[in-house]
């Protein structure tokens, strides 16, 4: 079911709430990265973690199972987050690698890799020239930016998406913000690799609690696929004109600083 996000309430007001629907039993926490632990930034290599959310971080891992699940590439993501003790699912879920390497390694839409090499050549070619446009490859997908593209530009950056859709039906798009990220269309998504993580944990029974912190349309898929049996939290800026918009989640908090002091208070 879902809400207005502009209905839901504030979670940094509701933590005494929201402790007492875990108490007595184990959680596990799931982490977007970009616009959830860090702001969103121009270009993606500036979203830099801050010393105090990582060691807020690293101190909750000590006592529960977390996970970062972030459209970046897995080894990008793992150099930027810096904790070696986490899970990591890159590529909006399709590259999953826990810390000792073994007991969960999925890899979803390995077979595209030569597709999406091309994409790539043409993105180059159909953007290039193009001020601000920012092509981002990744194992499982191909990102393109328009944040820093002047808005009469930035049709030509759809129009060179729409394109490859339409030459390869065996592809989808999935948007974000300012973000055009090909994907090869499969039955996979961050919420399928959030419930694929607590199935290879054996933590997919009542005994455990999810918890999941997003802010974009991708982590909608990851509410839904915990809603009702986990708990959802949106990082949503209130003047933000899609705080209008429906979500699956449980609750919001305003910013990223405030996700982070509200996962302090799950560490503490």
């Amino acid at each position: 079911m879902t809400v207005r996000i502009k209905d839901l309430p504030t979670a940094a007001d509701r933590v005494s709430e929201i402790t007492g629907r875990v108490t007595g039993k184990r959680i596990a926490v799931f982490l977007d990265y970009d616009g959830t632990l860090t702001p969103i930034v121009d270009r993606p290599e500036r979203a830099i973690l801050s010393d105090e959310a990582r060691a807020i971080v690293r101190s909750l891992s000590t006592r529960c199972t977390v996970a970062i699940v972030s459209g970046r590439d897995r080894p990008d993501v793992e150099k930027l987050v810096g904790i070696d003790t986490l899970v990591y699912a890159g590529s909006h879920g399709f590259d999953i690698a826990s810390p000792d390497g073994r007991s969960i390694q999925r890899e979803e839409g390995g077979d595209f890799g030569d597709l999406l090499q091309a994409v790539i050549a043409r993105l180059h070619r159909e953007l290039d020239t193009i001020e601000g446009a920012l092509i981002e490859p990744k194992k499982a997908s191909v990102a393109a930016h328009y944040r820093l593209v002047a808005e009469p530009e930035q049709r030509k950056v759809k129009a060179a998406v729409d394109g490859i859709l339409a030459d390869h039906t065996d592809l989808r798009v999935t948007p974000g913000k300012m973000v055009y990220e090909i994907q090869p269309k499969i039955d996979w998504n961050k919420g399928k690799a959030v419930l694929h993580v607590l199935a290879a944990l054996d933590l997919d029974g009542d005994h455990v609690v999810p918890f999941y912190f997003g802010d974009d349309i991708t982590d909608e898929d990851a509410f839904a696929a915990l809603s009702g049996r986990g708990i959802g939290i949106l990082v949503a800026d209130p003047s933000d004109p899609a705080i209008d918009r429906p979500t699956y989640a449980d609750y919001r908090v305003r910013d990223p600083d405030e996700a982070v002091r509200v996962l302090d208070s799950f560490a503490r």
